[in-house]
């Protein structure tokens, strides 16, 4: 099954359009209007409305619908992560629209730091994109039940020329970047450096992390610079950093991977619903023998 994201500016006005065109694409939701369907995309988990098992010209595909507001919101503060985790890896722009496109340069220069705070001082690139491509993954049930196990290692080795080419010219940007031969890296692990990757975290990330650390310095009777500067050099160095990251990423992505998930019921139909679990379960059990 093809996966598409459609960005649009007006929701109510294209599920109106799109009901009227294609009404067997929806479940019974769409009996109680364009409205509805709106709100339910808007208010519950991503604020994605997904349709998934359309045929389109032989071909079988899952389509999400999400407001342009709400897409760039969360690829500049990650506020679900929902869709920034999609567009860590590679994916088709079949309709270019700038303000996502700028969004999602942010997008991916915040992966890349989050993935380079939780990384050693030398690395490989594939190290870099299985950390990148992971990090969506952080919290969600059915990376438990439902994925396969190697799911992340599975992208990064059927995509390398693909990551290479999306993250190579942001690397190449980075001061704090080198660049050696044979697919290796090094990152200078000099806190100043450190310190401005903690200060740049997306919103939602940088809020919890701060938290997370504060909440370690106050157990551990740690002084707590006031200057911000050193505060984030401290936070940076701190031996529970990964810790921080780890925990945090999880509370962004546990509670949307759920309501999402259980939006589906609705969105898709039960039918549906069952096919698409029972297809994902029959997946997971298999990569686990």
């Amino acid at each position: 099954m093809i996966d598409f994201i459609f960005g649009v500016s007006h929701p109510g006005h294209w599920h109106a359009l799109n009901i009227q065109q294609n009404p067997h694409h929806y479940s019974g939701i769409r009996l109680f209007g364009s409205s509805a369907v709106s709100l339910l995309q808007e208010k519950i988990g991503a604020g994605v409305y997904f349709n998934p098992y359309v045929q389109v010209n032989g071909m079988n595909v899952k389509y999400g619908v999400v407001s342009i507001d709400k897409l760039c919101k969360d690829l500049i503060d990650w506020e679900t992560l929902y869709l920034a985790g999609r567009m860590h890896k590679p994916v088709k722009i079949l309709r270019d629209d700038a303000r996502v496109r700028l969004a999602n340069q942010v997008n991916l220069t915040e992966a890349i730091r989050v993935a380079l705070l939780t990384l050693p001082e030398n690395f490989t690139e594939r190290e870099l994109f299985e950390r990148i491509a992971g990090i969506s993954y952080k919290g969600d049930f059915r990376m438990i039940i439902g994925e396969n196990p190697n799911k992340i290692e599975n992208i990064v080795s059927s995509q390398m020329e693909n990551f290479h080419r999306l993250y190579f010219g942001l690397l190449d940007d980075l001061p704090n970047i080198a660049i050696l031969n044979q697919g290796r890296l090094q990152q200078n692990y000099n806190p100043r450096f450190r310190g401005l990757m903690i200060k740049k975290l997306p919103k939602t990330l940088y809020d919890k992390v701060i938290k997370e650390h504060l909440k370690h310095v106050s157990k551990n009777n740690i002084q707590i610079p006031e200057d911000k500067t050193l505060l984030y050099e401290q936070v940076a160095q701190s031996e529970a950093l990964n810790k921080y990251i780890e925990s945090s990423l999880k509370e962004i992505i546990a509670r949307t991977a759920i309501t999402q998930s259980v939006k589906g019921i609705f969105t898709a139909g039960t039918i549906k619903t069952v096919r698409y679990a029972g297809e994902k379960l029959q997946k997971w059990w298999t990569a686990k023998k």
